[in-house]
C-alpha cells in the first residue's frame, strides 16, 4: 500500500477500536477524527513521516486517554505504551439528559401526528402509501440535525432533498394502483433513508468511515426497533385482552390512534437508543451475526436446491422471484452488518471464511434468478416491475462479486480488512442512485401505468 493508504488504514483501525470500546458517541468520534487529522497534517509539515505523525497525534487527544491506555496495553509492540500513556482526563459535560429525552419524545409525537394527519385528513390511499416515508423520515433526520448540530448548508441540502422527493411523488400523474406507483412507493423509503444518512454523518457522506458508521447504526436500529415492536405488541395485546374481557373493546382505537403514533414514534426512539450507546446490542451484535450467518447459508443452499427442481427457468413463479429478491436483500444487510460489527484488529478466522461461503451461495442464487428473469422477459416481454427487479439483481450481482473478491484478498492476506469495508461503503450510494432512477424515471418512461 502507499503511505497515504497506510495512514488511512491506521485511522480506520483507530476509529473502529474507539467505536468498539464505546468510549464516546459517534458525533464525538467525528469531532476527534477531525482534530486528529489536523494534528497529523501539522506534524507532517514539520518533517515527520505518516506513522510518527499518527502516533504522536493520538497522544494529543485528551478525551481518548482511557481508550489509548487500553490500546497501549494490547498493542505494546506499536509503541503505544511509550506514546499513549498520559494522564487521564475527564469527559466534557454533555448537558442535561432530560433535554435530549424531551426532544426525542417531541419528535416521536410529531412523527405520529404527521402519519395520522396524512393518512386520515390530507392524502388519499394511494398518495398516503407513496408518502409514508416522507411523513416519518424527516423527524428522524431532525433528531440528528439537532444532535449533530449540523451546518446550515447541510440543513438546506436535507430540505431540498425531501422537497424534491415530495414533488416527484405527488406531482407525477400515477395511475391508481399501477406498477410505477407501487415501485415509487417501494423505492421512496430508500431515498428518504439515504437523506437521513446525510443528516447522521452531518453532511460528510464522502467519508468511508462515516458511511460504515451509518451502516452499523442501521443494523442496530433494526434490532432496537424489533425489540420495541415485540415488547409493545405484547403490552398492547394484553391490554386489549383485559379490556375486552370487561366489555371495553379497544381494537378500533388501536388501529386509528395507537398504531399510527406508536410505529413512527418507536422508530425515532430506537434511533435515540442507538445513539445513546446502550451496551446491549453492541455486545450481542457479533453473536447475532455468527448465529445467523450459518443459518442463512443453509437457507440459501436449500433455496438453490428448490430452484434446481422447478423444471425450467421460465416456469419460476413471479411471486417466488419477489420473495427471492427479499431474501437476497436480507442477506446483503446481514453481510454488511457483520462487516460493520467486526473488530478490524481481529485476525482472520473461521467466521471470515464462512462469510465468503455466504457470499458465494448468494451469488449462485442471484445468478439463477437473473437467468430466470431474462428468460421471462424474453418470453413474456418487459414491464416496469421486471425491469426494476432486473436492475436490482444486477446491482446485487456486482456488489456480491466485489465482496467476494475483496474477501478472498483479505483471507489470503493480500488486502487489509479496510479494503473490504470500503467496497461496502462506496457501493451503498449505487442503491440510492437506482432508487432515484426508479422513482423519478420509471413513471415518465412507462407512462405512469
Amino acid at each position: 500500500m502507499t503511505a497515504q493508504a497506510q495512514l488511512e488504514a491506521q485511522i480506520d483501525r483507530w476509529r473502529g477500536y474507539v467505536h468498539g470500546r464505546q468510549a464516546i458517541s459517534p458525533s464525538d468520534v467525528d469531532e476527534l477524527e477531525d482534530h486528529l487529522r489536523g494534528q497529523i497534517a501539522d506534524l507532517q509539515a514539520t518533517g515527520l513521516d505518516d506513522g510518527e505523525a499518527f502516533l504522536i497525534a493520538i497522544t494529543r487527544l485528551g478525551n481518548l486517554d482511557a481508550v489509548s491506555r487500553e490500546f497501549a496495553r494490547e498493542h505494546s509492540e506499536r509503541l503505544w505504551k511509550q506514546l499513549a500513556l498520559v494522564p487521564q482526563g475527564t469527559d466534557a459535560d454533555a448537558g442535561p439528559a432530560w433535554r435530549e429525552l424531551a426532544v426525542v419524545l417531541a419528535l416521536a409525537v410529531g412523527a405520529g401526528a404527521a402519519l395520522k394527519a396524512g393518512g386520515t385528513w390530507i392524502l388519499g390511499q394511494g398518495a398516503f402509501t407513496r408518502n409514508v416515508s416522507l411523513l416519518v423520515m424527516p423527524f428522524v433526520a431532525a433528531y440528528f440535525v439537532w444532535r449533530r448540530r449540523v451546518s446550515t448548508r447541510v440543513v438546506v441540502a436535507l430540505l431540498i432533498s425531501f422537497a424534491a422527493l415530495a414533488v416527484v411523488l405527488n406531482v407525477y400523474p400515477y395511475a391508481s394502483g399501477g406498477s410505477t406507483e407501487t415501485l415509487a412507493a417501494l423505492h421512496a423509503p430508500v431515498i428518504a433513508w439515504i437523506v437521513v444518512g446525510i443528516a447522521y454523518v452531518a453532511g460528510r457522506w464522502r467519508s468511508d468511515a462515516r458511511r460504515m458508521d451509518f451502516a452499523r447504526f442501521t443494523g442496530e436500529l433494526a434490532i432496537y426497533f424489533a425489540l420495541l415492536a415485540m415488547g409493545g405488541g405484547v403490552l398492547l395485546g394484553l391490554t386489549s385482552v383485559v379490556l375486552g374481557m370487561v366489555g371495553l373493546p379497544i381494537e378500533p382505537a388501536m388501529a386509528d390512534w395507537v398504531l399510527p403514533f406508536a410505529v413512527p414514534g418507536a422508530l425515532v426512539v430506537a434511533a435515540w437508543l442507538v445513539e445513546a450507546k446502550k451496551n446491549v446490542v453492541e455486545n450481542i451484535a457479533p453473536v447475532l451475526t455468527k448465529i445467523f450467518t450459518p443459518l442463512t447459508i443453509v437457507m440459501l443452499l436449500t433455496v438453490l436446491a428448490a430452484l434446481a427442481t422447478t423444471g425450467g427457468l421460465s416456469s419460476v413463479n413471479r411471486d417466488l422471484l419477489i420473495v427471492m429478491d427479499a431474501i437476497l436483500i436480507l442477506v446483503e444487510c446481514l453481510l454488511l452488518y457483520a462487516i460493520s460489527a467486526r473488530d478490524p484488529l481481529t485476525r482472520v478466522g473461521m467466521f471470515d471464511a464462512l462469510q465468503l461461503v455466504l457470499v458465494v451461495a448468494a451469488l449462485a442464487v442471484d445468478a439463477v434468478m437473473l437467468a430466470a428473469m431474462v428468460t421471462r422477459i424474453a418470453e413474456f416481454g418487459t414491464s416496469p416491475n421486471k425491469l426494476a427487479a432486473l436492475g436490482l439483481n444486477l446491482l446485487l450481482l456486482v456488489h456480491l462479486v466485489g465482496t467476494a473478491w475483496a474477501t478472498i484478498g483479505f483471507l489470503r492476506g493480500k488486502r487489509p480488512f479496510v479494503s473490504l469495508e470500503r467496497w461496502q461503503t462506496r457501493y451503498l450510494p449505487v442503491y440510492g442512485a437506482w432508487a432515484v432512477v426508479v422513482v423519478a424515471g420509471f413513471g415518465p418512461i412507462f407512462g405512469f401505468v
